[in-house]
């Protein structure tokens, strides 16, 4: 069982958190509740590979990230034509019962420590409402944190008939104050797409590097619907994330496409799930890394077929790239089938730049620094080509390269 994560973290706080919100009774019991089950929760659950334990959990001092009352922040949000993305209050306000509805169907408030922390907590909340038959692209989230601790939420909603295309950006505020202890940050998002709805969720972390990052993304399909994944994480000190779909429609689709790039001593614990629980679906999980200095990574892919998800197709494959003999990296890519009518594959690779391609590329009097950035940029190039939202893909090629030339 954890320990207490706050020596002064009350059931008052999370009332207050509640009003400064205007929030509903129902929601507000929520959080209680959440706030009340903190004792009897474990951490979430991090990968192990044979003979270690990646991450420590346990060990963050939490009691020194977490100020409950203090969450200062800018939130900037863009909509498109026909969609609601709304602050929290006026989304309550707007459309109180479909909140009351969806909230914590998808993601349990109370599914870990860390999820209930951040139920009980959150301040920044966004809702995002497509209707019926809209068609929708270029709708935009910004979260810049200038506190010590944010705890964010989103809700993103589509109708039958109905797509929008998301792209969230998290960071650190040049304004925030400087702390040595570091920060901490908590992301919730829930997606749930109705018949015959697509749903594309892109999220660039580049949180600052005394940060402790930990995000839960899950969404569920209905028939013939799709939710769609793109994760790039640059930026905290320790990053622990959980990308999931659960295929719950005949012939829904879901794709989990991944991207980091860790430095110095970055530690990334990434991990992406797929159940297919109806018949003719459809995954597929592409995640490439690249590590230098002393940087770490462990990525976890799991897909599951159940028995009733007859004629599914699902694919996992995973990549990275090593810079430095100081930095390390594992992989865990798994497969639990339980129907024999099932195509799926996973692969997983470990390993350093290509001394034959260096080689090649330095005798034809290529520096070989600039050749080896160029084999990295190249490295990226299949996830990067997975990348539909235009302006997620330049965001990354842009920050990949300045980490190189760092």
């Amino acid at each position: 069982m954890s320990t207490q994560v706050h020596a002064e973290l009350t059931a008052d706080q999370v009332e207050q958190i509640s009003e400064d919100l205007d929030e509903p009774e129902w929601l507000t019991e929520t959080r209680l509740d959440a706030f009340e089950a903190l004792d009897d929760l474990d951490m979430p659950d991090v990968i192990t590979t044979p003979g270690r334990e990646w991450t420590n959990l346990d060990a963050l001092d939490y009691e020194t990230l977490v100020d409950p009352l203090d969450y200062a922040q800018e939130k900037d949000r863009v909509t498109a034509e026909g969609v609601d993305v709304l602050e929290w209050s006026e989304a309550l306000a707007e459309h109180g019962d479909l909140i009351e509805e969806h909230f914590g169907s998808v993601v349990d408030p109370q599914r870990d420590f860390l999820t209930a922390l951040s139920t009980a907590l959150f301040s920044a909340g966004t809702v995002v409402y497509v209707p019926e038959g809209v068609d929708a692209e270029d709708v935009k989230v910004r979260t810049t944190m200038n506190s010590r601790s944010l705890f964010n939420y989103t809700l993103v909603i589509a109708e039958e008939s109905s797509s929008v295309t998301i792209l969230e950006r998290q960071a650190t505020g040049d304004d925030a104050k400087p702390v040595e202890e570091g920060r901490y940050y908590s992301g919730v998002v829930e997606a749930i797409a109705g018949e015959n709805a697509s749903i594309q969720y892109g999220a660039l972390q580049n949180l600052s590097e005394e940060t402790y990052n930990f995000q839960v993304k899950r969404g569920h399909t209905s028939r013939y619907s799709s939710v769609d994944w793109i994760e790039g994480n640059l930026g905290s000190r320790l990053t622990k994330t959980s990308v999931e779909t659960r295929l719950l429609g005949d012939s829904s689709e879901s794709q989990i496409v991944g991207a980091f790039f860790g430095h110095e001593d970055q530690h990334f614990d990434l991990g992406s799930r797929v159940w297919h629980e109806e018949e003719n679906t459809t995954a597929d999980l592409v995640t490439r890394g690249v590590l230098k200095d002393s940087a770490r990574s462990v990525y976890e892919g799991v897909q599951d077929v159940g028995r009733e998800a007859w004629n599914t197709s699902s694919y996992q494959r995973e990549n990275t790239l090593m810079l430095s003999d100081e930095s390390e990296a594992d992989a865990s890519p798994k497969l639990i089938i339980n129907n024999h009518d099932t195509e799926a594959s996973h692969s997983a690779t470990v390993g350093q730049v290509d001394e034959e391609d260096l080689f090649y590329m330095t005798s034809r009097s290529i520096d070989e620094e600039v050749a080896k950035n160029l084999l990295v940029e190249g490295f990226f190039v299949p996830v990067l080509e997975e990348v539909a939202v235009d302006e997620l893909r330049d965001d990354l090629e842009e920050k990949v390269a300045t980490r190189l030339r760092e």
